[in-house]
Order: structure tokens, then C-alpha cells, then sequence
């Protein structure tokens, strides 16, 4: 049984995903998908990713259950040339299809040195860092990005155009631990806003505006008719840096596969109304790999690697940190601790999964 207090429930990582993956077939999803799909809203449960993981099953489900998600995609390249190809998701989850096209980056770095996959025709893939992980198993440099629904100002801007196009990308060490960098290429995940607003909080200065275009820190302004801010947020925080890495994730993921770009990126929530205009199909995800055997010695690589994060390790801390930690250090702190002590869920997110379990008659607890 999970662990009650008065604003969380404590579930086991195994409960989490036996939940999701029955759900999942509950909905007609194929077995293997079922699992592979729990697999990408643990990795966020389990690293600490709280707006990402179990938060977003009750979307995946309203959107099942009206059939807006295909639960058995046909999945297929339609065009690609040497180490590149754009893939068809033909509107799957973007559980199921985002794992099987980076597998297939995968092979393509395994045989031409590189491989590079650009998809259109699918929905929100979790967590961004997943991917590059799983490049990670083979030794390989790993990289993913997608656009996303629109939720973020461009620089300067006063109204939502894109998305919060997250990047990730892995490096492997020898010893020591990957080199994980995830991150939205907005000034935060638009998660973290619902988080707030759960938790009845207040946001940081230069997360948000209003619908008038006005710094706010209230979050249910931002979410009603406001907007994110992109990375770095104002002039003096140089916000073009992040508006650009937005462009960059958006023109990969989306215009380079036939998606939806910018301000017609397919809604993920099933409660907000779908755009007048479609210039693709569904959103878009970019996968990469790299065969490090292709730039130097693999193993002299990794020991670089390794040499790198000490380095970084025994910088002199700013005064009142903790000291420089490695892209990746959070995650795997998060996960040694929930893996021994449980993962926290935020009780509006039960709710919503008791919601689930009433809806498709599969045991939560």
C-alpha cells in the first residue's frame, strides 16, 4: 500500500509502472508498447522530473479514450538518404514512437558513423533526457529534441508562439557518471508552473508574463491567457539566447519532418480546442547519435570525459552552494533516493490517476 501524508502519496516505482502499463492496454496499446511506454513516464518519476512522468497519464488517457492517439501505429520511414530519414509516427504515442525512432538513429550511427531522425505525425514524448540515455547503453553521443504546444513568448513577444522545445543530449565517462544535459529552451517547463500552482506557490521573477504581457508570478495568470518567457526571460538576461535554441528545436523537430510548427504545434491537453490551421502532421521530434570510434578512441574518449567532470567537480563554489555539480547529478540523486524510499505524487495528480483507475477499472493501489 502507498505511504499517505496530507499533500503526497508515496508509491513504489513497480506500482507506478504496473498501473501505467495496464492502463495503457487497458486502451488497446500492444503489450511491448504498453511496457516500453511506462518505461518513458518512469524514467521522469523516478529522476525527480515530477512534470513529466505519472503528472501526464491522464492526458495520454482522455486522449485514448476520444481517439485522438493511435494505440497500434504503423510506424515507417518515407524518406531518408545514407545516415538521415524522416519518420511517419502515424500518430502513435509519443511514448512508443520516440523510442523506436531513436533506436533507429541508433543503427544508423552504428553503421554510417552518425544517424539522424526527424518524425512528424506524433504527440508528446516525456522526457526529453530518455532518449540520449538510451544511446548512452550502446556508447554512443546521444541527442533528442521536440516541439512542443505553444506556451512561450518569443523574445520580446507578448503572446504564446512556441513551445517549451526541450534538448537533451548524453556523454559517456569511463569511471565516472554520464554527462546528461536536459533542458527546456524555455525559461522553465511549462510543468513547473502546474507544479506552483498545485502546491498553492508562487513563481520566480522571469518564469512568466500575463495576457497583457506583464511580468507575473501568480501562476494562474500565466496559464490563463499568459505565457512563458523563453530562456534567460529579458534583454538584460540576454531572453534572444533561449527564443533561438526555441527556433532551432522547432525548425528541426517540425519543419524539417512536415509537423506543425511554432503556434500550430498540435494541443497535447484534450481540453484546449485544436488550431484553425495545420501547416503538418501532429508535432515533431529530432533524434541523433554518434559513433564516438568515429572522431577518436572511444575508450581515451570516455577517460577525457571523466577527466572533465573532475575537473568541473573541484571548481572553488560560489559562496552559500553546494558547488558545481555535473548535467546529470539531479537525476541520479533523485533516483537513488526514490528508488529506496518511494515516489512522491502531489494529490491532485492521484486524483487524476484514481480518475484513471474508475475510468478504465484497473487497481491503482
Amino acid at each position: 500500500m502507498p505511504t499517505l501524508n496530507p499533500t503526497t502519496t508515496i508509491f513504489s516505482a513497480e506500482q507506478l509502472r504496473r498501473f501505467t502499463t495496464r492502463v495503457f492496454i487497458h486502451f488497446g496499446v500492444p503489450e511491448d508498447d504498453a511496457v516500453l511506454a511506462a518505461d518513458v513516464l518512469a524514467y521522469s518519476d523516478e529522476h525527480g522530473i515530477d512534470s513529466h512522468g505519472i503528472a501526464r497519464l491522464k492526458t495520454y488517457v482522455d486522449l485514448l479514450h476520444a481517439g485522438r492517439i493511435n494505440p497500434h501505429p504503423e510506424i515507417k520511414i518515407i524518406r531518408g538518404k545514407g545516415s538521415v530519414a524522416t519518420v511517419d509516427g502515424d500518430n502513435g504515442l509519443g511514448l512508443v514512437v520516440g523510442p523506436k525512432c531513436m533506436e533507429l538513429a541508433m543503427q544508423k550511427a552504428q553503421e554510417h558513423g552518425s544517424g539522424w531522425i526527424s518524425v512528424s505525425n506524433t504527440n508528446h514524448y516525456g522526457a526529453a533526457g530518455y532518449y540520449p540515455v538510451m544511446a548512452l547503453k550502446e556508447d554512443l553521443i546521444g541527442l533528442s529534441m521536440t516541439n512542443t504546444t505553444k506556451g512561450v513568448a518569443p523574445f520580446n513577444g507578448a503572446e504564446k508562439m512556441l513551445g517549451t522545445n526541450p534538448i537533451a543530449m548524453a556523454f559517456p565517462g569511463l569511471s565516472e557518471p554520464p554527462v546528461l544535459i536536459d533542458f527546456a529552451s524555455s525559461a522553465v517547463a511549462y510543468g513547473k508552473v502546474e507544479i506552483a500552482s498545485r502546491k498553492g506557490q508562487t513563481m520566480p521573477v522571469g518564469w512568466c508574463i500575463d495576457k497583457d504581457g506583464y511580468a507575473t508570478q501568480i501562476p494562474a495568470e500565466m496559464m490563463q491567457g499568459g505565457a512563458l518567457l523563453p530562456l534567460g526571460s529579458t534583454t538584460e538576461g540576454s531572453g534572444h539566447k533561449g527564443y533561438c535554441l526555441a527556433a532551432m528545436v522547432d525548425i528541426l523537430s517540425a519543419v524539417l519532418s512536415g509537423a506543425n510548427w511554432g503556434p500550430y504545434a498540435t494541443p497535447f491537453a484534450i481540453t484546449v480546442a485544436a488550431m484553425d490551421r495545420q501547416v503538418g502532421k501532429g508535432i515533431g521530434h529530432f533524434f541523433g547519435a554518434l559513433d564516438i570510434e568515429g572522431f577518436r578512441d572511444k575508450t581515451e574518449f570516455k577517460q577525457d570525459i571523466d577527466d572533465w567532470i573532475q575537473t568541473m567537480r573541484s571548481t572553488k563554489p560560489l559562496p552559500g552552494t553546494q558547488g558545481v555539480r555535473i548535467p546529470g547529478d539531479p537525476e541520479r540523486e533523485a533516483y537513488a533516493s526514490r528508488m529506496q524510499e518511494g515516489i512522491p505524487v502531489n494529490h491532485e495528480v492521484v486524483a487524476s490517476l484514481e480518475d484513471v483507475a474508475a475510468l478504465t477499472g484497473v487497481a491503482l493501489y
